[in-house]
């Protein structure tokens, strides 16, 4: 059975120009002061295209006005449907990437389609903003049309795969507006300990997108601090009156988080014996913070999804859902952010995470890094939890004495990989402290406490003792695939690419050091 052909398209001036060719004198000099021109010779761009090419559905987006809208849209013989949006800057590339990373998401409905783009209607940077999803997140066929001819065009690059490796080799030359600020000197995130430039890079990224009334996805591994930083986020926002509410949706049972989210009235189940406000109602006006969304199960999912999606003419944050029980909805305006250390990408294509709830959640992404790559920041952040330890500890006992790191300690902690990242920082220090005799904490106490603690990593190979089994082969072998790996990640998986990061001739050395040390790295890399 073929898929369905479905076009997307804007409604350009020229469009409605074609159009205004058609109508009476009053009608057509009424629509030409909205375009600011003179009637076009001919059909527009869309008619042009209709005319040689059948498609199951027509989707065009248009922000002229429901004046316009319904007329033009029956002198196009094909019933389209037309999706009024408010843009008042056609040039917007911020807005226009916004409107249409929500609205694609609503027209393919998570269906299997065949996906066609217009690029000719519109304006330049609307042409882009399409390139660009339909290149990469949506893939799509595109059509161009000129002078009454209609074609299929082929876009000679693969944004994926010819520029995204590039781009993520050198992040820095391409976001360093960003990185410009430190945590400390951004409204929101004074809590946010550090100062180098991976936690300046996505404190950069969340800062802008505290700025929009969208959801942001906050991904990264746990212990990170995305909390923190959805905290942050709702204080740098125009929300920060209003009510920040968490939901950690892995730590409550799958038959409550329904009301837990949405509420309940009265009689819905045993036990509801008054009407009870979920987490909708209560960050009304104000942020949502869904924890670990990830773990959430297929029904969850979809009613998540529901609640995702805006009411017909309602704004990006309104919501309309259900308490359990209910027989009418209710409406709130709520931000969303949600958080997870899964590969969220991964689990769509294993089918285990709905990906049109994927593209509803991540509107804006912002990693969160691990400790391990913002090692310049841990000293600081160490400081600063053994200050938070040492009021705690001073507040229950007058007669306790603050503790400090060592040199030797500080080091340690500088070089460990803190695979729990700023948690398993934490309670390694704290329980170091408690079990410490002086004031003053040295390595090894600090290295008995890691070593209690599930999951560890050596602090660094090169810091392997010596003796007692050490095999120097083992460990070469070992350093040999952590480059490997490195290589074949940061390339996205192109082997010729990763073996010029490596020095190698050419990638078949490559490829039989991947098989005979049998290396395996995350797809997509970083």
């Amino acid at each position: 059975m073929s898929r369905p052909r479905v076009l997307v398209s804007w409604v350009g001036h020229a469009d409605l120009r074609g159009f205004a060719s058609e109508l009476p004198p009053g009608e057509r000099d009424a629509l030409l002061k909205v375009v600011g021109t003179s009637p076009a010779e001919g059909p527009g761009p869309i008619k042009t295209l209709l005319n040689a090419e059948h498609f199951d559905e027509v989707h065009l987006l248009s922000n002229y006005g429901s004046r316009w809208d319904r007329p033009y849209g029956s002198g196009l013989g094909c019933k389209p449907k037309i999706h009024r949006v408010e843009l008042h800057n056609p040039t917007d590339y911020a807005k226009i990437f916004e409107i249409v990373n929500q609205e694609l998401p609503a027209i393919l409905a998570g269906r299997s389609v065949e996906l066609n783009i217009h690029l000719s209607p519109g304006t330049p940077a609307m042409t882009a903003i399409w390139l660009l999803l339909g290149k990469t997140r949506f893939p799509a066929a595109f059509y161009q049309t000129h002078k009454g001819r209609a074609w299929k065009t082929e876009i000679p690059f693969d944004i994926a795969v010819d520029f995204v490796p590039e781009l993520l080799k050198a992040p820095d030359t391409h976001l360093q507006h960003l990185a410009a600020q430190s945590p400390g000197e951004v409204q929101g995130f004074q809590h946010v300990v550090g100062d180098s430039h991976a936690i300046r890079l996505a404190v950069g990224r969340a800062r802008r997108a505290a700025l929009r009334h969208v959801s942001v996805l906050l991904v990264g591994e746990s212990g990170t601090g995305k909390e923190m930083f959805a905290r942050a986020i709702h204080a740098a926002s125009a929300r920060r009156e209003k009510p920040f509410v968490a939901i950690n949706c892995a730590a409550i049972p799958r038959e409550l988080l329904e009301s837990e989210l949405f509420g309940y009235v009265k009689g819905a189940f045993t036990g509801a014996s008054k009407d009870k406000g979920g987490a909708f109602d209560q960050a009304n006006g104000g942020t949502l913070f869904l924890d670990e969304v990830g773990e959430c199960d297929a029904s969850m999912q979809a009613k998540l999804l529901r609640v995702l999606e805006p009411p017909p003419g309602g704004g990006p944050c309104d919501r309309a859902f259900r308490p359990v029980g209910a027989t009418t909805e209710r409406r709130s305006d709520v931000r969303i952010i949600a958080a997870t250390n899964r590969d969220l990408v991964g689990e769509v294509n294993a089918g285990r995470f709905r990906e049109d709830l994927y593209y509803r959640l991540a509107v804006i992404t912002v990693a969160v890094p691990p400790l391990r790559e913002r090692r310049s920041d841990i000293p600081k952040i160490a400081e600063h939890l053994l200050d938070r330890i040492n009021r705690e500890f001073g507040g229950q006992d007058s007669g306790y004495q603050d503790k400090s790191l060592s040199t030797g300690a500080n080091e340690f902690v500088k070089r460990f990989d803190w695979p729990g990242n700023v948690r398993q920082l934490y309670n390694a220090l704290l329980q170091a402290i408690t079990m410490a005799e002086g004031t003053t904490l040295e390595r090894a106490e600090v290295a008995a406490a890691v070593a209690t603690v599930p999951g560890q990593r050596h602090v660094s190979i090169l810091e392997h003792p010596l003796g007692d089994g050490f095999d120097l082969e083992a460990h070469l072998a070992e350093i040999q695939r952590h480059f490997l790996r490195r290589a074949m990640e940061e390339s996205n998986g192109v082997k010729t690419r990763a073996a010029r990061l490596l020095g190698m001739k050419n990638y078949q050395t490559l490829d039989a050091q991947l098989k005979r040390l049998n290396v395996s790295w995350r797809s997509g890399g970083r």
